[in-house]
């Protein structure tokens, strides 16, 4: 039982991400940061998007090993991982392979944010062989995967440190994946709730 627990805590962030970002953005898009602007963010193609998702981990840890420390560097894996959390962790049903769902704008956002990241890395002095061995790796998987030109509606879209892109709310019920996922949630933690309070049974000798 007590394995099961920190599911049920994800659960209960993700129920508890999804309630306050749509109480602060309504109508989906974006919420500007203190600083409107920061450091500019390339757009990203919508098929670089699955690639780019398998390596973000590695692309953050490896900017949070550099040394000394770069302000530009620490913006953009600041953003990046802002991002994510306002995209529920790519927790959502098609949040990075699905052009029409609410989550893929934001996605577009985290993403962009972590390879500007890897860009900022390559540009530095002092930096880690294993940072040309991720892009070579991930040049390699942009060639096997074949779509990395594959555009969407965000594809073409820029980005920056100052402003947070968060969910496309008002899309959600059109999205039924989406939307299923997040009438669960408040199913799946009733269901935890009552699977924590059931006694446990003790095995006699």
């Amino acid at each position: 039982m007590a394995a099961l627990r920190p599911r049920f805590r994800g659960l209960f962030l993700a129920l508890a991400g999804c309630l306050l970002a749509s109480a602060a953005q309504p109508h989906g898009a974006r919420a500007p940061e203190d600083h409107p602007g920061g450091v500019p963010i390339a757009s990203l193609e919508h098929g670089q998007m699955a690639v780019l998702a398998r390596h973000r981990g590695e692309i953050l840890a490896l900017a949070a090993r550099h040394y000394p420390v770069d302000e530009t560097l620490r913006r953009l894996t600041n953003h990046a991982e802002i991002q994510f959390a306002y995209c529920l962790w790519g927790l959502m049903p098609g949040t990075v392979t699905d052009a029409a769902s609410p989550f893929n704008g934001c996605a577009h956002a985290y993403l962009a944010s972590a390879r500007e990241a890897l860009l900022r890395l390559e540009s530095l002095p002092g930096k880690s062989p294993a940072v040309d061995g991720l892009r070579q790796r991930i040049d390699a998987d942009m060639l096997a995967n074949g779509r990395d030109l594959d555009l969407c509606q965000h594809s073409g879209e820029e980005f920056g440190t100052g402003r947070i892109v968060g969910p496309d709310w008002g899309a959600l019920p059109g999205h039924w994946p989406s939307l299923l996922a997040v009438l669960a949630l408040p199913l799946a933690a009733i269901a935890a709730m009552a699977a924590l309070r059931r006694p446990r049974r003790t095995l006699r000798a």
